[in-house]
């Protein structure tokens, strides 16, 4: 039997929460404080969910039977009311919907564009279809840690993290608001699986490079025309510290400046893990195998494959590697983690007496190697940011590969400080 005005007005809080059914999936909701709050239960994929319409008397039992009505028309085209936005809403805009939306327009122009999107998709995933429209006051640490749980079930643990520290900075924000008065997420340290051990790239130890870099450059296949390629193109991701995917599909309308003083590379966002564009500031060493490899190319690519409209095949580099005795202790990929660690041992006498500081600041050598930003402030700083040190780093770099630096580094058979 449908709700009547007199049982809703005159419902009492008790000790606990109860219900009072309408009809069709509504109910009020007697909480014991006294709040009355219309809630609609519905099943969408095999699945019980439940919507918030708002608050009683402020929204009456008409128009709480007239949002109801609008989440059936939507289950009707067989969408789910709890995701389709600006259909059905609640009163006051308490829902953790509604201020994850506050939260997103109020800070999104202060983040890369890319970024800001992604943080968004991954609440419209992983976060909305289980607590979207709960009452933000009303959700409890277990209901977020279920909603990690179905993350982590796909092991997508990375994800999983992302997703809990999206939702305690909403929670977070409706604090900030008076929306809310404590973040469920907190509760939750030491209860999400441990990610498994990171298994990072091979690497020689720095004191080997010189007897690789020797190899590389008399690296020459038997009956391999492309010997060349393969050999600049190594030295090239060496030399530059980008993924092998951003270094394979380089085209040469990339490359700027490559005869003056400042010669660049720009990667363009779509190729960029992170989906930002990348700009590679070259040392004098890059910059000439980039003018040799253009002035020897007939298509587009600066590392042609087996033919010029196709790139470098995906395992070219890594099976030169093999060729040249080092499967298992070098990777391409581990070029990087081989110029980070080079980069952050790297230290300069400052003062009298002697105050040794870090010669490269962690920031430059993280841009340079295109990593997420930490924070969403570092986050938001443009592609050329901390360009002309990092120009300075790469240039050290090269010669460090290329001059005294690496002679004296193998006779004293030890890395420089």
């Amino acid at each position: 039997m449908p709700l009547t005005e007199n049982q809703a007005k005159n419902a009492k809080p008790l000790e606990r929460a109860y219900k009072l059914a309408d009809s069709e999936g509504l109910f009020l909701l007697v909480q014991p404080n006294g709040a009355k709050l219309w809630r609609m239960k519905y099943r969408f994929a095999g699945k019980e969910k439940l919507l918030s319409f708002g608050a009683y008397p402020a929204l009456g039992i008409a128009a709480a039977r007239e949002k109801r009505r609008a989440a059936k028309a939507v289950l009707a085209e067989g969408k789910d009311p709890m995701l389709a936005k600006g259909q059905v809403t609640s009163e006051g805009g308490d829902t953790f919907f509604a201020v994850a939306n506050r939260w997103h327009e109020n800070r999104k122009t202060a983040l890369d564009p890319a970024h800001a999107d992604r943080v968004w998709s991954r609440m419209e995933r992983d976060v909305f279809p289980y607590i979207g429209q709960r009452p933000i006051q009303e959700i409890t640490a277990p209901e977020v840690l279920e909603m990690i749980r179905r993350i982590e079930s796909r092991g997508a643990l990375d994800i999983s993290r992302r997703a809990k520290q999206g939702v305690g900075q909403v929670f977070q924000f409706a604090i900030a608001c008076g929306l809310a008065s404590s973040d469920p997420t907190a509760n939750l340290r030491g209860a999400l699986k441990p990610r498994p051990r990171v298994k990072h790239m091979s690497r020689l130890p720095l004191v080997e490079l010189p007897a690789f870099i020797e190899k590389v450059r008399d690296y020459q296949e038997e009956g391999d025309r492309r010997s060349a390629i393969t050999r600049d193109a190594v030295m090239f991701a060496l030399l530059t510290w980008v993924r092998t995917k951003e270094l394979r599909l380089a085209v040469k309308s990339e490359f700027e400046d490559l005869h003056g003083k400042n010669p660049l590379w720009r990667i363009p966002a779509a190729r960029m893990k992170m989906g930002r564009e990348h700009l590679v500031p070259l040392s004098a060493q890059a910059a000439q195998i980039a003018r040799t490899m253009i002035s020897r190319a007939t298509g587009e690519f600066l590392f042609p494959g087996v033919s010029a409209d196709k790139p470098l095949s995906e395992n070219t580099m890594i099976y030169a590697l093999y060729r040249l005795g080092y499967h298992s202790r070098q990777t391409v990929h581990g070029f990087r983690g081989l110029a980070s660690t080079w980069a952050n041992e790297q230290l300069v006498e400052l003062g009298k007496p002697a105050i040794w500081i870090r010669k490269y600041h962690e920031d430059w050598v993280e841009m340079q190697l295109a990593h997420s930003e930490k924070n969403d402030v570092r986050g938001a700083y443009n592609a050329a940011e901390y360009l002309v040190p990092r120009r300075r780093m790469m240039q050290d770099w090269a010669d460090f590969l290329d001059g005294n630096k690496v002679v004296q580094l193998k006779k004293r058979g030890k890395s420089a400080a």
